[in-house]
């Protein structure tokens, strides 16, 4: 990359060269690292991220998310204040890589067109090449293909003879058996998610604890000791696929590793690392995601822990013999996205003098950060993919192996800064045979609802021609338009066919209505945007951005403990606002946590409540930056962030729970009646939930403040599966109760109705200018029975007949209410089994089907151009004395 900023840099064009990043951390890092290589200051090689950025205009090189320059091009289309387009770790294929690669496409033909070329760079280290020069929808040209042998270090690939069943405590052993036998470096472990960076942090700190305030010629004295009693390995190992320091073939070594125990024993100069007991703390023990390692935690929390992760006799023998090879201290990291920035950034600070740097991480570093000093990479093979069913959208994150090209990714991390090892735990067979070669796009595995509104609002209607590297799957594309359409955000195209009749073309073709169009000006999920859009109405958009922002931040509530669970009983209060459940918790945190900036003591407000302070921070940042969307979009606005913002009155909260139902109408979910559960199995007081895509049960959060109220009547935020293969449960989160009959008003396109019911009969609002009737409905595919509801009256035959009922008694025409008394046969008969005998009621009945007038709308736009409009038809009503008065006050407006 290097090479190409300085040629492009030498140009001194006043355009920007744009380097894009899938990762934030990535972005800040290599704007950083780019900017003291060329010895120049932030105010020229610049960063711009998600609420954060230092770009100024004197900026040259400007690095940013992918997201941030897809936004950029919503602005401007063509760019046109960049000469050129960098897109670095191309392989990672995220959504947003795919959408920039695709549009790109299509802008450099467009400014070489206008004489401004702009220049793109894919850059990737284990790009899968043929999606690029073989796609022909994609470029027509393919296009020129320049391999760079990068200054990477030889890295030798050692791999296990048989693959671990438990790889955690494979790689615990692992990182022992390396920092006890081999000569200096830092120390790289890959493992797939938080929860698994804390338990093996926490492990080797255990094991090799770091000490603040050693006597300084101790700590040299047992540096030199170390550097003894290690043999320098590096220039006699083979570079072979087979480990030989596999720890059942090193039987000679272990045994002289045991006899310098003996001896250290008996002059009483090594032992066991004692816990420290003020720098640890257990993640809790819980299916939320999220948790974050405390600084602090109990000696009987980490025996216990240990004993659930199986240490048998065998294996503490084994760390007991590599702590007592060598008595220096590791110093371990982790690393992962939802770990606060200023924690992550320790990875690339110095190390305190006497320790190697260990760092555990999640595949956050296995591109483009370079973390210093790293010479040894253990890599368990496997990732935590978060997979999506392509239908109903519902996720399950699944350990599984990665992809060769990720592997080789991982192993160059130790080759950055000098020759390096990287030890796989699994063998050469299980990679060759079971791992893909590169891993499957973004776009390929998750819903593209967000992807299509945002696409959509670039005027690209027809998305499956788009041209992406990798397409995503018709039935994801269909599956996302369906899901948009029943928000309401989507049309169907009208086209012309044979005969001038006009028909619905097919669904990939649609285009977003003016809701879509507003959803679309928001920086969050479709759904989400949705809620913004409605929530104009009666004072209820500061809550409503509140509850958005917490939604579209990952895991702002930690598990909770027993205060904690009290204060969030409390938060969610009763009636209304108690029913609004999990989004008033998160309501009423954001607000808390709001005061509490104010007031300068943030961080201690959310270690006491259960509050992740990164995750905080991030909502604070969302919140601002919607409500200065909100704030441009609505003239007059002048919406803020209010640090003293009441909670919502019950009735605020009422409205708010029926915009949650507004933004989730595909989301809803029933509680299983307890006669049914009996026959299930499953006890009275477990909340069990049915939905209409599943045949199994779903369960409420084990953190849901509606957990132990079991509302009949849900929406729900998201659904994942948990749990061991084979014993694996839905559970949903982010619980709101909502009443039945609401659902035919705000998902009449997922309810069933019968025809109008004659008890109570049908009625005219005349405030609202609404045609209302009653009627039986169910909800979904199971058909769930609702209450008796009143709804608008659905478009047919019956809607013209009781608009005809309503135009007769004076209801939607008060000049005709005089006349009432004289008409020949009662407005009813309009709506009698035995009224087509009558020739007066088919004469209406004809004019009103011809016109399609059956709302007043439409009939006042007909008198404006016809005012004798439905006069002779009225008239067959009344008795001759009567026509020449009413033909005087004809159109009756």
């Amino acid at each position: 990359m290097m090479m190409i900023i300085n040629t492009m840099f030498c140009f001194r064009s006043k355009k920007l060269i744009g380097i894009t990043e899938p990762r934030r951390v990535a972005a800040i890092s290599m704007s950083r690292r780019v900017a003291e290589e060329l010895n120049l200051g932030s105010d020229v090689v610049s960063y711009l991220i998600r609420f954060e950025g230092n770009v100024t205009p004197r900026t040259k090189i400007k690095f940013m998310t992918d997201g941030v320059l897809l936004k950029e091009i919503q602005s401007d289309f063509l760019l046109t204040s960049y000469s050129v387009i960098i897109l670095d770790e191309a392989h990672e294929r995220s959504v947003y890589t795919d959408i920039l690669i695709g549009l790109l496409s299509r802008i450099v033909p467009l400014r070489a067109k206008r004489g401004d070329s702009l220049k793109l760079i894919i850059m990737s280290a284990t790009l899968r090449i043929s999606d690029f020069t073989e796609n022909a929808r994609l470029f027509k040209i393919p296009p020129p293909v320049i391999q760079v042998d990068a200054r990477q270090f030889p890295v030798t690939i050692h791999f296990n003879k048989k693959t671990a069943t438990d790889y955690m405590q494979e790689a615990f052993i692992k990182a022992c058996k390396i920092h006890a036998k081999l000569p200096e470096g830092g120390l790289l472990i890959f493992v797939t998610g938080q929860k698994e960076v804390c338990s093996l942090v926490r492990k080797l700190k255990h094991t090799f604890p770091y000490k603040k305030h050693k006597d300084k010629s101790k700590t040299d004295k047992e540096r030199e000791s170390f550097e003894v009693n290690v043999k320098d390995k590096e220039n006699n190992q083979r570079d072979e696929n087979e480990d030989e320091s596999d720890h059942y073939e090193d039987d000679l070594s272990m045994k002289r590793i045991m006899d310098k125990v003996k001896r250290n024993k008996k002059k009483n100069v090594v032992t066991l690392p004692e816990i420290n007991l003020d720098n640890y703390a257990v993640a809790p023990n819980d299916d939320t995601e999220g948790d974050l390692l405390d600084e602090e935690e109990t000696e009987d929390v980490l025996e216990e822990e240990d004993e659930e992760e199986g240490e048998g006799g065998d294996l503490a023998e084994r760390v007991a013999m590599y702590s007592a090879a060598t008595s220096a201290p590791l110093w371990v990291l982790p690393l992962y996205s939802l770990l606060p920035t200023h924690k992550q950034a320790k990875v690339f600070e110095s190390i305190p003098e006497g320790c190697r740097l260990c760092v555990v991480a999640t595949n956050v570093a296995e591109t483009s950060l370079t973390i210093p000093n790293v010479k040894y990479v253990v890599d368990t093979g496997r990732t935590k993919t978060r997979l999506y069913d392509k239908i109903t959208g519902i996720s399950a994150f699944t350990v599984t192996w990665t992809s060769q090209a990720s592997a080789n990714q991982r192993a160059g991390r130790a080759g950055r800064q000098g020759p390096g090892h990287c030890y796989r735990l699994y063998s050469s067979a299980v990679f060759n045979d079971e791992f893909e070669k590169f891993s499957v796009p973004e776009i390929q595995r998750k819903p593209v609802d967000d992807l299509l509104l945002q696409m959509k609002s670039m005027s690209i209607h027809r998305v499956v021609n788009f041209p992406f590297p990798s397409a995503p799957d018709v039935i994801q594309l269909r599956a996302g338009e369906r899901r948009l359409a029943l928000l309401g955000a989507l049309q169907p195209v009208r086209v012309n066919s044979k005969g001038n009749k006009m028909k619905n073309i097919d669904e990939y073709c649609s285009k977003l209505t003016p809701l879509g169009e507003a959803m679309s000006l928001f920086p969050v999920s479709p759904r989400f945007g949705k809620m913004l859009c409605l929530s104009h109405q009666h004072a209820l958009l500061p809550y409503t951005v509140a509850i958005v922002a917490a939604l579209s931040v990952q895991e702002l509530l930690l598990g909770a403990d027993s205060d904690v669970a009290r204060i969030r009983t409390k938060w969610a209060g009763v009636n209304n606002s108690l029913l609004l459940g999990d989004l008033m918790v998160l309501l009423r945190s954001v607000g808390a946590a709001e005061k509490a900036n104010v007031n300068g003591n943030m961080e201690d407000f959310c270690n006491k409540h259960g509050l992740r302070l990164k995750a905080v921070v991030e909502t604070r940042k969302l919140r601002i930056q919607l409500t200065n969307e909100l704030n441009v979009n609505i003239p007059d606005l002048d919406l803020c962030v209010d640090p003293d913002m009441p909670p919502p009155t019950d009735t605020q909260a009422r409205l708010l729970r029926q915009i949650a139902l507004a933004g989730m109408v595909d989301q809803v979910a029933r509680l299983v009646p307890d006669e049914e559960k009996k026959a299930l199995g499953v006890p009275k007081k477990k909340p069990l939930y049915a939905i209409p895509e599943m045949e199994e049960g779903v369960y409420l959060h084990s953190g849901s403040v509606l957990r132990k109220t079991m509302p009949e009547w849900v929406v729900y935020e998201e659904i994942f599966q948990t749990g061991d293969p084979g014993q694996e449960k839905m559970i949903m989160r982010g619980i709101t109760a909502i009443e039945p009959e609401w659902l035919p008003i705000y998902t009449p396109s997922l309810c069933s109705f019968s025809p109008p019911l004659e008890d109570p009969p049908p009625r005219y609002i005349s405030s609202s200018k609404k045609l209302l009737c009653h009627v039986n409905a169910t909800f979904g595919k199971s058909g769930w029975p609702l209450p008796v509801v009143e709804i608008d009256m659905p478009k047919g035959l019956d809607r013209f007949k009781w608009f005809a009922v309503f135009l007769l008694d004076g209801s939607i025409c008060p000049k005709l209410s005089k006349y009432v008394k004289s008409l020949l046969s009662t407005p009813t008969t309009m709506v009698k089994s035995w009224a087509s005998l009558q020739r007066r009621t088919e004469i209406l009945l004809q004019a009103l089907v011809q016109k399609q007038t059956d709302n007043v709308d439409r009939l006042l736009s007909l008198w404006s151009t016809e005012p004798a409009y439905l006069r002779s038809e009225y008239l067959q009503w009344l008795p001759e004395s009567a026509h020449n008065e009413v033909t005087a006050v004809w159109p009756p407006v």
